[in-house]
């Protein structure tokens, strides 16, 4: 049974610049791509939320990286099977991971652990 993962790890932490968040975007990106490979569903919060923050700040709204980032990032917590942790340091995806752990969800650290879902013919 294939499961749906999280991909949890750095996106503006310890990314000074716009250059430094592209590249931990395309590090979770790619962690998705292959989860995807291996026939689960990849979900990535920061996804989810950047379009959101990008309408709501063109909509003038203050604020709304901060109102929006991790709350609907931790949202997704509830839907999801299981957390794959990648990267460096990151209080939101740390966040993330306390809410799987909480709920008894499996936590993986590496791509390695996640099961392989038997194919369904």
């Amino acid at each position: 049974m294939s499961l749906w993962i999280m991909i949890a790890g750095p996106y503006r932490a310890g990314a000074a610049d716009a250059e430094a968040r592209a590249a931990n975007l395309r590090a979770l990106n790619d962690a998705a791509r292959r989860v995807l490979t291996l026939g689960h569903v990849p979900v990535i919060g920061v996804n989810m939320a950047l379009p959101v923050i990008e309408a709501a700040e063109a909509a003038g709204e203050e604020g709304a990286f901060e109102r929006i980032m991790m709350p609907l990032s931790l949202a997704l917590t509830e839907r999801c099977d299981g957390v794959l942790r990648i990267g460096g340091v990151s209080d939101g995806a740390d966040a993330e991971l306390r809410r799987f752990e909480a709920a008894g969800k499996p936590v993986f650290r590496s791509i390695d652990e996640l099961p392989v879902p038997e194919v369904v013919r």
